[in-house]
């Protein structure tokens, strides 16, 4: 791994995450646990880390605290070379205010880059499912000479009026215009069924970001946030390039899983991720030992299935114990419990959930400590279940941090 010293990485991660309720009620976006083992922090992290970038920033808001946690015990890296993954909490150093979007989290944070004195800086998102190897996209950078790059995942246009669209000239490489959710959206040069979308993960030469910060932060008009003010003044400057998501090459992928990215901002995107990760031939490969995807978990023993009990197409994490139940394309996190008689299919459990015997769990995410008794139903009248829990478009049930089933 080659370390580079002259990059600092902020990765934003102050965001409510108001769409994912009740998975945000208690908990930083972020840090909501996502695939067994993980939270959706540690995919950026993970990619950060192994691409050479190992001076990083989290800068957080929003009840941080499993999120503060979760960087300090997980995140160590050696600081003999001065590297470091730190969590940076609002500190309020130009007055006692919080963060009033992304890029004034950032202006207010400029104490980091003046100690760190990088040469370029990377701002990616804290809250997506993905592999990426940024080093590709910072050479790209470097190269064109441009003073911000944004990444782009290709789209099919039918799609596109659901993401912040990015236009390019001719050569599909230089932005010419940022458009929120268009409802005719502009294709990718040579590509009339596609379009590019915005990752929310920029590269910027760095006096071009202070630049632009000081001069947002003075703009009365601005709502102080990079997708929407940052990246349209540089755009019309022409200074702004897009990087094709697509080119970039991570070790280890697979034809099926290359150029993967989602956007888990709402219950049904959540859930149909998880829903990815368990066939035969994973859409998204957890798998993947060339580039890791890092975590620590707690000690415990191995998963166990006795009496019967059976697990098709799913993930069954560390301590947890199937018991004459049946389970069925779900993610089970680490101490989980299913007894018997039980029957779960479509569902993602999350650490320390129980359920009685006999019950039976459908299309639905259950949070940490949640308790199915004996015999209980969920995700089967959806009709039901609409007046007592949270149940999404696509009739996703889902049960916050310690919810009690209400019979």
């Amino acid at each position: 791994m080659r370390r580079r010293n002259d990059v600092l990485a902020i990765v934003l991660a102050g965001g409510e995450g108001k769409r994912l309720m009740p998975l945000t009620a208690d908990r930083a976006k972020p840090a909501v646990p996502f695939g067994g083992s993980y939270r959706l922090v540690d995919f950026v992290l993970s990619n950060l880390v192994n691409a050479g970038f190992v001076q990083v920033c989290v800068l957080t808001q929003y009840k941080s605290h499993s999120l503060d946690r979760h960087i300090t015990t997980t995140w160590q890296v050696g600081n003999l070379l001065g590297d470091y993954i730190t969590s940076v909490p609002a500190q309020q150093r130009l007055g006692p205010r919080w963060y009033t979007g992304s890029a004034d989290a950032i202006f207010q944070s400029l104490n980091l880059v003046y100690d760190a004195d990088p040469d370029y800086i990377l701002v990616f998102g804290a809250d997506h499912v993905y592999r990426m190897d940024p080093e590709q996209m910072l050479q790209q950078h470097i190269e064109s000479g441009a003073k911000v790059t944004v990444a782009g995942i290709r789209v099919p246009k039918a799609q596109a009026s659901g993401f912040g669209i990015i236009e390019t000239d001719s050569t599909g490489t230089k932005i010419e215009r940022f458009l929120e959710k268009p409802s005719d959206p502009p294709t990718i040069p040579g590509s009339p069924q596609e379009c590019f979308a915005s990752m929310g993960n920029y590269i910027f030469s760095r006096e071009a970001l202070v630049d632009a910060l000081i001069e947002d932060a003075s703009d009365p008009a601005s709502i102080h946030d990079m997708g929407t003010n940052i990246i349209p003044m540089l755009t019309a400057r022409g200074e702004a390039m897009v990087y094709d998501f697509a080119e970039n090459r991570v070790p280890g992928e697979t034809n099926r899983d290359r150029a993967y990215w989602r956007d888990v901002g709402t219950l049904d995107s959540y859930h149909d991720a998880h829903m990815d990760l368990v066939s035969v031939h994973p859409i998204f490969n957890l798998y993947n030992d060339e580039w890791p995807i890092l975590t620590t978990l707690p000690p415990l023993a191995p998963a166990k299935f006795v009496q019967g009990g059976t697990a098709h197409e799913s993930i069954v994490g560390a301590g947890s114990i199937i018991s004459g139940a049946h389970v069925r394309t779900s993610v089970v996190s680490h101490a989980v419990r299913v007894e018997d008689g039980a029957y779960v299919d479509g569902a993602v459990l999350m650490p320390g959930v129980r359920i009685g015997r006999g019950a039976v769990v459908r299309r639905a995410i259950l949070d940490k400590n949640v308790i199915i008794p004996d015999g209980a139903q969920i995700g089967v009248d959806l009709e039901h279940d609409r007046k007592l829990y949270t149940v999404s478009e696509a009739g996703v049930v889902t049960l916050g941090k310690g919810q009690q089933i209400i019979r």
